[in-house]
């Protein structure tokens, strides 16, 4: 398992990214690359708006799987305030975006792209852990 530990801050987003591609095998699907990029940047970027935590550390790993697989599993934690963004209700994506509340959407993204999304608050941690599967190339 790979570790970063980075400010918490929006110009530490692509240390993040860059850091979570070196894990992956080389020629990962683009729209997979795609929708973890989109996971990373929601689930950052929150830590680095409203955690009120001065930094994120990040673990990643992937484990190789049988049959041409793989599962990519990244961790993010900080020692802000508790928050679970799974607990809030999903956004009605049937509504118009003019119709719908503001917020949500890309936690809402997040658990539909990645195979599973988990929150935990312990030992004074945020903690939010997401797994894809990925098939090799």
């Amino acid at each position: 398992m790979m570790e970063l530990k980075v400010k918490a801050s929006d110009e530490s987003l692509q240390a993040v990214n860059d850091f979570i591609h070196s894990s992956l095998p080389a020629g990962c699907d683009m729209m997979v690359l795609n929708q973890i990029d989109l996971a990373v940047e929601e689930i950052f970027v929150n830590i680095a708006h409203y955690s009120g935590a001065e930094e994120a550390d990040i673990s990643c790993v992937f484990e190789y799987g049988g049959d041409d697989k793989g599962v990519l599993e990244v961790i993010f934690s900080d020692a802000g305030k508790p928050f679970d963004p799974l607990a809030k209700e999903d956004p009605d994506i049937t509504l118009s975006a003019e119709e719908r509340n503001i917020g949500g959407l890309g936690i809402f993204l997040t658990k539909k792209f990645m195979d599973s999304v988990e929150y935990e608050y312990s030992g004074g941690k945020n903690r939010l852990k997401f797994r894809k599967k990925i098939i090799l190339p």
